[in-house]
């Protein structure tokens, strides 16, 4: 039975301009890998609603999980909260146990519980809640949509929250294989070997050193033995190269 799918919304002008580095992309698909769900898609949007809904319903109808990063803090552009409940069809009110977790943590820490500080605790209706250790402002899942913070040590101790709820599937596993050509001198040694072993991904990532060329030919697969198996007709069409 094949691993449930996922893609990744990434919600915010400063990813598109430049600003900020996405590294959340990075991490989720490093912890799917390992849950045994296939990140598929990665989608970046500018903080402008209609994109933002269009985007998200388009996924969500195509994948089995959507996580979103970015766009639920307490500013006029945060507007990711706004959109996922239009996507739904649902209204986006102030929710009175998002309301006292945020009131909790800004009288411990002394600060003022502003208007701004309270848009954090509009959730769409229907929602469950996403715990943020860190920051205390929740993200939230409705339907198979995860929306969670873009700061990524938030969107990290979100995600850890998440996983665990998550029916996944075998995880992914990967060998290595180094090889001292350049991939024109591979290219059809390795389209042979992935037709032989149409189970598994087979993908060359070229390098150059001290001036020669070179490629790690990566091997992935959900079966440890056809993975050893790959890897031992890998080294022998091209012996001594690790």
């Amino acid at each position: 039975m094949p691993n449930p799918t996922a893609a990744i919304l990434i919600i915010g002008d400063e990813i598109l301009s430049g600003r900020t580095r996405d590294s959340n992309t990075h991490y989720l698909a490093g912890e799917l890998t390992h849950h045994g769900i296939d990140l598929s898609e990665v989608r970046v949007v500018p903080d402008i609603h209609d994109r933002i809904v269009a985007a998200l319903n388009d996924l969500r109808a195509t994948y089995s999980h959507v996580f979103t990063s970015g766009g639920i803090g307490p500013t006029h552009d945060d507007i990711t909260a706004d959109a996922v409940a239009a996507a739904f069809g649902l209204p986006l009110d102030i929710r009175q146990d998002a309301y006292d977790i945020l009131a909790a943590h800004y009288a411990a820490t002394g600060l003022e519980f502003n208007a701004a500080r309270q848009r954090m605790a509009r959730i769409p209706e229907g929602a469950a809640l996403i715990e943020n250790p860190i920051s205390a402002a929740p993200g939230f899942t409705l339907g198979n949509v995860h929306v969670m913070a873009g700061v990524p040590t938030i969107f990290q101790a979100m995600v850890a929250s998440v996983l665990p709820g998550l029916t996944g599937g075998d995880p992914l596993m990967s060998q290595t294989y180094r090889i001292n050509r350049g991939e024109g001198v591979i290219a059809e040694a390795l389209g042979v070997l992935a037709a032989d072993f149409p189970d598994l991904s087979i993908g060359s990532y070229p390098f150059i050193q001290n001036g020669a060329y070179g490629s790690n030919v990566v091997i992935r697969g959900q079966d440890a033995g056809r993975i050893d198996a790959a890897m031992t007709r890998l080294a022998d069409l091209f012996p001594g190269e690790d």
